[in-house]
């Protein structure tokens, strides 16, 4: 059964993936798009906490938590851990707000598909999730108010990984992800004249296509002990060293006329030379990333933490898309959440199980537009509710997050957003020991 739930929420979640964009934002526009979370409803409900790793929910955001010690919660007895399965998606509403008006926008998205397996004290990980998202459709207006240029973009980079954990000691765990990004982005700018007020016959468009593809690395640490008989410290570290993304690029530059609506009609099209402006093939160096956390709590009862993380992303370029009224700088990002379940063990009850979620970000994305730092925060609510065998401990998670990014100053526009996100948690035994010969 649960196999059958996974393959029909993959099928789902990936439909939605193809048929619409992963983002409706404007700062899609710039870089390789909006950096997707990369984590679970789970995480994203308590701020975007990633330091704390049990036995029946994966932790994508840091490897070492495939690999953990035993924890005798039946049915397993303390002789394996579960094999664990995640699936997820998400929708977004958006209110974006400018000097000039304000605009709505949605988009509705697939966020991640993961196993673990445990194998003493290894874990395997692997699965699939985007890693940045592009949707946006931009427009500007001349003096006497009519179309001047329009601007659109869609795609992303998505991500294939594999990851193993080990156990070094008790309470201390390793691991590490290898990280298959590929993907490719598209966009055109319109460029619209006029003879005293009104549209010539043919106007410009440019189109570019870049195909990105790249390996990086993901390291991870985990450390949790007793503090007393009630208390446990938890703790967690990972690091992303710097990395490239191979881009090949295409450039075609259109004559088009416009309808009445503003629909685009093809005339004829020519094939930019990159090769001889040297920028047929380039390279987007992906900055690294630091991130720690601690946090504490009881067992299965509740937890409150803290984690913060440090992107070099005064290294990203981009030489095919820059402009000269961005600029990039060093991003960093703080999170506080935790978690609060009535009775883990109360096997007869619905209700005393549900996991109850609750956390707060604030970021600093590292891009600068007219000299406006864009900024970012959220603050998030959610539950886990106990589905199929309750022996099992299996949930679905529902998240719920409000936030802001952006601003309206030097002409930009402020995102006033709310996520919704949905994910199935799940959990099975594969390797038994036999109780008989």
């Amino acid at each position: 059964m649960i196999k059958k739930l996974v393959l029909v929420f993959a099928l789902v979640f990936t439909i939605f993936n193809y048929a619409q964009e992963g983002t409706a934002s404007p700062y899609s526009f710039y870089g390789i798009g909006n950096l997707k979370f990369k984590g679970t409803v789970e995480n994203r409900s308590m701020g975007g906490l990633s330091i704390y790793n049990d036995s029946i929910h994966m932790n994508l955001r840091n490897p070492a938590s495939y690999a953990g010690e035993n924890v005798g919660i039946y049915p397993f007895n303390g002789e394996s851990r579960p094999v664990k399965f995640t699936v997820g998606g998400g929708y977004t509403s958006q209110d974006l707000k400018s000097n000039s008006g304000t605009e709505k926008a949605s988009s509705t998205t697939f966020d991640y598909l993961a196993l673990s397996v445990p194998v003493g004290k290894f874990g395997f990980g692997f699965g699939l999730l985007p890693y940045t998202s592009v949707g946006y459709k931009l427009e500007s207006l001349n003096n006497d108010g009519n179309l001047q240029n329009r601007f659109k973009g869609e795609g992303g980079v998505n991500k294939v990984f594999f990851g193993l954990g080990y156990q070094i000691a008790k309470g201390l765990t390793a691991g590490v992800d290898v990280h298959y990004n590929f993907g490719n982005i598209q966009n055109s700018t319109l460029i619209v004249q006029y003879d005293n007020g009104v549209p010539t016959q043919y106007q410009s468009s440019e189109r570019n296509r870049s195909d990105l593809s790249g390996v990086n690395f993901n390291f991870g640490l985990s450390y949790k002990r007793m503090l007393n008989s009630k208390l446990e410290l938890v703790s967690g570290m990972t690091f992303t060293p710097e990395s490239n993304l191979i881009s090949q690029n295409e450039r075609s530059i259109s004559t088009v006329t416009l309808s009445a609506t503003g629909q685009e009609f093809v005339v004829n099209t020519i094939q930019s030379d990159l090769q001889a402006m040297g920028l047929a093939e380039t390279e987007l160096v992906l900055p690294s990333k630091f991130a720690f956390g601690a946090g504490i709590g009881q067992p299965r009862k509740w937890f409150v933490g803290a984690e913060t993380s440090f992107q070099k992303t005064s290294k990203f370029s981009n030489q095919l898309y820059g402009t000269n009224a961005t600029t990039y700088k060093d991003a960093y990002s703080l999170s506080l959440g935790g978690f609060y379940i009535p009775d883990f063990n109360s096997f007869d009850s619905f209700w005393e199980r549900i996991v109850y979620r609750a956390g707060f970000r604030q970021e600093e994305t590292g891009l600068n537009i007219n000299n406006e730092s864009i900024k970012e925060f959220g603050i998030s609510f959610g539950v886990g509710l106990p589905v199929g065998d309750a022996r099992l401990l299996s949930n679905a998670n529902l998240g719920f997050e409000i936030g802001k990014r952006g601003t309206t100053n030097s002409n930009l526009i402020q995102e006033n957003f709310i996520n919704l996100q949905l994910s199935l948690s799940l959990n099975d035994r594969w390797f038994q020991k036999r109780k008989y010969d």
